[in-house]
């Protein structure tokens, strides 16, 4: 039954989007995603799927869908998901990211809404020394 499964939340795992620093290739149209392991353990089998939607001249749009794989996140470790050129921004990045941790499969779906990835809403980011938009 479904009271019967042990749903377990997703904590310590963070994923942030920053904007490129000068001197970086293309820094002024693309920023970077990121996924950050803030547990003290490792986390194993972490599945990323990134896809974007939204409305856009009065139509649904989607991009396409990526998914990426590290075998394991070490503790305390950043690894870059991928890049996005700003013109993404007016639509909703989703990042669906799985991992096994202790045994247990944890799954959880982080969205940057429209207009969300913005220099209005950056904060510090953690490991990365740099500000950007992220969601715990």
């Amino acid at each position: 039954m479904k009271k019967d499964i042990d749903i377990r939340k997703v904590e310590d795992l963070v994923i942030a989007i920053v904007p490129r620093l000068p001197g970086e290739d293309d820094f002024e149209d693309f920023w970077d995603a990121y996924i950050i392991n803030l547990k003290d353990e490792p986390i194993q089998s972490v599945l990323v799927n990134s896809t974007g939607y939204g409305m856009k001249e009065g139509e649904m749009r989607r991009t396409s869908s990526l998914r990426y794989f590290w075998e394991t996140i070490g503790p305390l470790q950043v690894e870059k998901i991928e890049s996005i050129h700003k013109m993404l921004f007016d639509m909703a990045s989703e990042y669906w990211v799985s991992f096994s941790f202790e045994n247990y499969l944890y799954d959880k779906k982080y969205v940057f809404v429209q207009g969300s990835v913005d220099q209005c809403n950056f904060t510090e980011i953690p490991f990365l020394d740099r500000r950007g938009v992220m969601i715990r």
